[in-house]
């Protein structure tokens, strides 16, 4: 009688990579663990996580199976092709995670930087689109995002929207931006007000407003540069 293949879940509970890594982050799992979540499967003579630290163990850590190939991983018994291929696949999207370089972030020094990241693409809009940008320590764009589209007003346009997505980026500061589909950036009453809301509340949960921008037909207005920010 074949013997059933051992999976990550024939273990106890507490010795489960999977569930390891919801409770305690992947940060808290070993190399071979980490592969034993890749691998999913052993044989009918080993257990996965006997599997991946075999594999290690043939490779001598990771920096020689980062360099191995399809052929070289299924030499292994109990690597088959797809076990491979999850394997290359994942090195590899470490491979570009690692190569993304924080300095080719966009850099906002000015309003003009500001209006410049977003003119080509919010000047033609129909409809005003509420826009905030999310910066880090640097001043670099970290994230993007379209909180209202609609008339702008002080009651749609809350400070617990636009500084929820401050708090899960880790932001230091941001910048609001709106367009004015006339074409004509000069503000508003609203405009003011909602911008003053928005740096009261800033001022108080310790994340900087620091520019609030209107969007018109190649040219732009900074609240800041009226005083408002």
């Amino acid at each position: 009688m074949k013997t059933s293949e051992l999976m990550i879940r024939d273990y106890p509970q507490s010795e489960r990579p999977r569930e390891r890594l919801v409770s305690d982050g992947p940060e808290s799992l070993s190399n071979h663990e980490l592969l034993a979540i890749l691998l999913r499967t052993g044989s009918k003579e080993e257990s996965v996580i006997q599997l991946s630290n075999r594999l290690l163990h043939h490779f001598e850590g990771l920096r020689l199976l980062q360099e191995a190939s399809v052929e070289e991983i299924t030499s292994i018994k109990g690597i088959g092709q797809a076990k491979a291929v999850q394997i290359m696949a994942a090195i590899e999207l470490g491979r570009r995670i690692g190569k993304l370089q924080y300095e080719d972030r966009y850099v906002i020094r000015s309003p003009e930087d500001g209006a410049k990241y977003v003119m080509d693409d919010m000047r033609f809009l129909t409809q005003e689109h509420f826009v905030c940008l999310y910066l880090n320590t640097k001043n670099q764009v970290i994230h993007r995002q379209t909180i209202f589209i609609g008339s702008l007003n002080a009651s749609i346009v809350h400070p617990r929207e636009v500084y929820k997505e401050a708090f899960r980026r880790s932001a230091a500061s941001i910048i609001c931006i709106h367009n004015h589909p006339s074409g004509d950036p000069a503000p508003s009453r609203e405009d003011i007000e909602v911008t003053k809301r928005l740096v009261e509340c800033g001022r108080i949960i310790g994340i900087d407003l620091l520019d609030h921008l209107i969007i018109g037909e190649h040219k732009y207005v900074s609240l800041k540069e009226k005083g408002y920010v």
